[in-house]
């Protein structure tokens, strides 16, 4: 199965995943870390919040208006053609050839912007149709839906292991840092986030160096928190399998480890450049929603500890286990082109596609006169490669980022009853908000039209 985000080019999305947080860069993100913040042009945006995670309920007269619209359009034309087109013939004939031949191609044109504006409008229906009719999933049903997923004492045999593939060219490393970060502190029980570098191994581009090493960066700066989540949990399992009863003091406990993940992340956020809109939004968005989270998290268990208004163990343990899944990921990096035996061809589904046919498989590299090459391991033999099989594969462009919960609800989704065929589920994406160029703007005001299309 596979679970592509916003930028993916699989189809197929459905109402619940389509409520899923995620946003998109409308172009390229190209830009220093210690660049300074940009200027802003005249006629820029000004908005910088963006679009609600959910929706709001349409009301019933902006459905009938909606309808209305459509019925309007298609009148209009008919009122056209009758009036102008029709009348023109009735009037004077066809007159001449060239006469037939204009009258013919501007009717041609007329109709071609008619129908490009009532398929908006009908897919804007459609949009309105869904919003009204969609139930997001609460917190609580996604608790329960992955509660028998992923004990620390056996991470290897959780259910539904993910692996996030991000395809990168020639991109900025500040733009795939923050897509990498994204997606490594996703909410989900096992996630391997693999960066596919495209670029031509024997480069020596200092970028490219850095961006080489940013899974490694990432993990390590992942390696405290997530050693202290999985500890705690660990030791709150070997306490529920004695049969301790929950008591105030493990729930401070775990109140205090919500607010240190908050305070880290709140740190982290403090320390990034914010040289554009984007930044701000991975700031304010990405880190800063789920520090907000876990913080209203620590608050509310708290004061479940002073009121004496303890959670069950299933809970808690439900609440140890968001934490550890949020902090723990392994990150990883490869370069197909590397090996002479996997495809060379300059495009990102190549690039997706060699790793893929890797997944579950040991390799020994073998040097010949062509370069090297990977072949599969023969009994007894050591693997230089190892690639870890998965459920679920989410391909994410390295200029995209993740909003919290967006592996969780698509994942969710799939394995609803009576989603056992579905293969694929995609959310539309959308621009960032205030984007500092007129050129910028524009090219983010089509994407949101896709995202609305794309509900419709």
């Amino acid at each position: 199965m596979t679970v592509p985000p916003r930028s993916s080019v699989s189809a197929g999305g459905s109402t619940a995943a389509s409520s899923s947080t995620s946003s998109s860069a409308a172009g390229s993100r190209t830009r220093s870390a210690a660049t300074p913040r940009r200027r802003r042009q005249l006629g820029a945006e000004r908005r910088t919040e963006p679009l609600s995670v959910v929706h709001p309920r349409p009301s019933l007269r902006r459905i009938v208006l909606s309808r209305l619209a459509i019925l309007a359009t298609v009148l209009a034309w008919v009122g056209y053609v009758v009036s102008t087109v029709l009348w023109q013939f009735l009037e004077y004939g066809s007159q001449n050839f060239r006469f037939t031949m204009e009258t013919v191609g501007y009717l041609l044109v007329v109709t071609m912007l008619t129908f490009s504006a009532l398929m908006y409008l009908v897919a804007r229906h459609g949009a309105l149709l869904r919003f009204r009719s969609h139930r997001r999933a609460s917190r609580v049903e996604l608790d329960a839906h992955f509660s028998g997923q992923s004990s620390v004492s056996a991470r290897s045999e959780v259910d539904s292991p993910m692996i996030v593939l991000v395809p990168s060219y020639a991109e900025e490393p500040g733009v795939v840092r923050q897509t990498l970060w994204s997606a490594a502190l996703q909410e989900y029980p096992a996630i391997h986030v693999v960066l596919l570098i495209d670029d031509a191994p024997d480069s020596q581009s200092p970028a490219l160096e850095r961006t080489r090493g940013l899974a490694a960066e990432i993990e390590a700066a992942l390696k405290k928190p997530g050693t202290r989540m999985s500890d705690a949990q660990v030791v709150y399992e070997m306490g529920l399998s004695q049969g301790q009863p929950v008591n105030s003091l493990q729930v401070l406990t775990l109140a205090g480890h919500y607010s240190w993940g908050a305070d880290w992340l709140r740190q982290m956020a403090a320390e990034e450049s914010r040289a554009d809109h984007v930044d701000d939004f991975f700031c304010t968005q990405v880190l800063g929603g789920l520090t907000a989270e876990l913080a209203a998290t620590a608050e509310a268990l708290v004061m479940a500890a002073t009121a004496q208004e303890l959670p069950s163990a299933e809970r808690m343990l439900q609440l140890h286990r968001r934490l550890t899944w949020i902090f723990t990921a392994e990150l990883s990096s490869f370069e197909r082109k590397t090996y002479t035996n996997l495809s060379h061809e300059a495009n990102k589904a190549m690039n997706l596609n060699a790793y893929l046919g890797l997944l579950g498989g040991e390799y020994k590299a073998e040097l010949s006169f062509s370069g090297t090459a990977l072949r599969p391991v023969q009994p007894g033999e050591a693997p230089d490669l190892s690639v870890a099989d998965a459920e679920f594969v989410l391909t994410l462009d390295a200029d995209s980022l993740l909003l919290p919960e967006y592996c969780l609800r698509l994942v969710h989704l799939l394995e609803q009853p009576g989603n056992e065929r579905i293969a694929v589920t995609q959310t539309p994406y959308s621009s960032f908000r205030g984007a500092g160029t007129r050129i910028e703007r524009l090219a983010g005001a089509t994407t949101d039209i896709q995202h609305l299309l794309h509900r419709g």
